[in-house]
């Protein structure tokens, strides 16, 4: 197929691509986020994770976390019931980079998930890109990309509204969002809220202390269509947490005598701006083009309380505000050849003021901020050649990239000399698939990418959640990711499928080098570049049409991490996984869905690099289950039973105390009802 086809073949297919208890599949399931533009799963040299509209609300997840926990490839790093990181092939944090609609969620993590930084209830779609690709999203893209696609003002004539009501058991949760698009001409409006109010949850122990906390978000766009082809857009988002504790940073004290802490964070907030720019091409040789302008900024509150005392023994206020400006085209050159140009540019800058009780726990809060005039600038700029071939396609991309970091002082004033470092990088990407049948379609693929030290790394001197002091390095090194991976996948109407094994080398690994000193009772770490790691793994996965309405899933994932500098197993790998479920039709209107999630023991823990604090844990198996109702044309009513046998757990990347980690939730009902008007 030539390459200008495709991409009309795509515009017809850019409309839902998953829904339950269908006949038919559509063979071709579109994805934006793996080529920068609209591009079909199968065609990609690389492994991908799409969730649909249907597939968050049928989840009732709250976050993104919470929606991709299960998916092949995919884990969650768990703090608080609000804080559900993403971990992308043993990645996580710093290692994945976060998109809204395109847009970095650039902020340090040092508790909770800058990914629930939104209401995913208003979410259009989330997509996942495996594996490295700093290629076209620049610095830190060693796991992978997350990108949450929330709804776009559209020019359908008229008013259409579609809503959401939600309630959980477990956490005695209640849910609310609802989207409004108004067109008239060449103008078009979108309006989006959501709300959500959520109690301490209940395991099968009792109840988790201190995991509600309440959640609300709105979005806003407008669309000016200047043209057939032209279109100017102003967007405004803005998301709201509020008191949101972190169960899994319970930590003794320095004075065991004084109990232990907790992280809380009263406040947290996302706020962005956007003002963009797109044009469709036409003709022969076609060319697109979008641009954009965007602010955003991301404040916390984050205090650290001694439990027993009942005081906070540390405040911390801190805003990461980024200026970020993209430019992006695509060109089909030549009916074999569709160039794609880009070119990125943001700042990012935060100075936390910090209060501490020293020199004691009992004493007076006082004022001790980790660093000042923190500023990370990123330039970036990628060309990508997506090639057709008869049935062989070949995707390849160059990036280069420039970073600089640097701070006005560190340690409360102390230290003000040696604190900028600049790095060029060079990303890279080469991939091939070739078409064997519509159900076999083999790919291999080699890429490039790499990782800038993040502002905690390079400035910050805090405790970690491995029990060690870390000392911020100002002249950190990125690290460098390579990874070889092969696969295959396919699909019709029937049946869509896809496996892949990877192997990625991480060398310039940052990470802590103990000094043989002690600060606030804990040994240190100084932040370095240490000798490199390695992650290998299989994931695979299958969706089949047993007979007409009935579907049958599956999904795989096995990973192992190796540091190679202590000869030992990575810390934090999740642990093998295997999913198996069913969706079907019962009667006209009726259908209902069956998941088993079986997740094998972990028992390959660091224990050198984490001095114990990481502990092996025991496998489990949970069942999930639901029924849906669609009537009235466009509403549905969903009840949905979570943990079915009310199994007690807790995922291998759960943090807190060994041994002594927050069980998931139990048994839960959930009720929801869905309307489109």
């Amino acid at each position: 197929m030539r390459l200008g086809s495709a991409l009309l073949a795509l515009v017809a297919a850019s409309g839902p691509v998953r829904s339950q208890a269908q006949d038919t599949a559509p063979a071709q399931t579109v994805v934006i986020s793996a080529k920068g533009y609209a591009s079909t799963d199968v065609d990609t040299p690389m492994s991908l994770s799409i969730l649909e509209r249907e597939d968050l609300l049928r989840r009732g997840a709250l976050t993104p976390g919470e929606a991709l926990r299960g998916e092949p490839g995919l884990a969650v790093t768990v703090d608080s019931a609000q804080g559900l990181n993403p971990v992308i092939r043993g990645l996580k944090k710093e290692s994945v980079v976060l998109l809204v609609d395109g847009m970095r969620l650039n902020s340090a993590q040092p508790q909770g998930a800058v990914a629930s930084f939104m209401s995913l209830a208003l979410a259009e779609r989330l997509e996942v890109v495996k594996g490295p690709a700093s290629v076209l999203y620049g610095t830190g893209a060693l796991g992978g990309v997350v990108n949450v696609l929330l709804p776009q003002a559209r020019f359908d004539p008229g008013l259409t509204l579609r809503a959401n009501l939600g309630g959980e058991s477990a956490n005695e949760a209640l849910r609310a969002a609802a989207v409004v698009n108004l067109s008239q001409g060449d103008h078009a409006l979108m309006l989006g809220l959501a709300g959500a109010r959520v109690q301490d949850y209940a395991s099968p122990r009792g109840r988790v202390e201190k995991t509600g906390y309440d959640s609300g978000s709105a979005i806003a766009q407008v669309r000016l269509r200047l043209d057939a082809r032209q279109q100017l857009r102003a967007s405004l988002q803005r998301h709201r947490d509020e008191d949101v504790w972190y169960p899994g940073s319970i930590k003794p004290l320095a004075n065991p005598a004084l109990g232990t802490s907790i992280i809380h964070s009263p406040l947290q907030q996302r706020e962005l701006g956007e003002i963009g720019y797109s044009r469709t091409g036409s003709g022969a040789l076609p060319l697109n083009l979008d641009l954009r302008v965007y602010r955003q900024a991301m404040s916390r509150s984050i205090d650290s309380r001694a439990l027993r005392l009942e005081r906070e023994v540390a405040q911390t206020q801190v805003e990461f505000e980024t200026w970020g400006v993209d430019a992006k085209a695509d060109w089909l050159v030549h009916p074999q050849h569709l160039l794609a140009l880009g070119l990125s540019a943001w700042r990012m800058q935060a100075a936390p003021e910090r209060y501490l009780a020293s020199p004691t726990p009992l004493s007076p809060l006082v004022r001790n901020d980790p660093f000042s005039d923190g500023q990370i600038d990123a330039l970036g700029a990628f060309v990508q050649d997506d090639m057709r071939f008869g049935k062989l396609g070949v995707l390849a991309a160059l990036r280069l990239d420039h970073v600089a970091g640097r701070a006005a002082s560190i340690g409360n004033g102390v230290v003000t000399r040696g604190l900028a470092r600049s790095d060029n990088a060079t990303s890279w990407s080469l991939g091939a698939s070739y078409e064997v049948t519509p159900l076999l379609r083999p790919y291999a693929s080699l890429s490039r990418a790499f990782r800038a030290g993040e502002m905690r790394e390079r400035f910050e001197a805090s405790p970690r959640g491995d029990g060690y002091f870390y000392l911020g390095n100002p002249q950190i090194a990125p690290e460098l990711a390579t990874q070889l991976e092969l696969g295959v996948k396919g699909a019709d109407a029937a049946l869509s499928w896809s496996a892949a094994v990877f192997h990625n080398r991480i060398s310039d690994y940052i990470t802590g080098q103990p000094t043989g000193t002690t600060q606030g009772g804990l040994p240190v770490k100084a932040t370095v570049n240490l000798g490199r790691v390695e992650i290998s793994g299989l994931e695979a996965q299958t969706r089949w049409l047993l007979r007409a309405g009935q579907w049958l899933n599956a999904g795989l994932s096995a990973l192992r991490g190796r540091n190679r500098d202590l000869d030992e197993p990575l810390f934090q790998m999740p642990a093998d996984e295997l999913s198996l479920g069913w969706d079907g039709r019962l009667a006209p209107g009726w259908s209902a869905d069956a998941t088993l999630r079986l997740v094998r023991r972990q028992g390959r823990v660091a224990t050198r690099f984490s001095r114990g604090s990481e502990n092996a844990t025991p496998g489990f198996v949970t069942a999930d289950l639901g029924l849906s109702w669609r009537f009235a044309g466009n509403q549905q009513l969903r009840l949905a039973l979570r943990n079915l046998a009310d199994k007690t757990y807790h995922e291998h990347l759960t943090e807190g105390l060994s041994g002594q980690e927050s069980p998931a939730a139990g048994r839960s009902i959930l009720l929801g009802w869905q309307a489109k008007f």
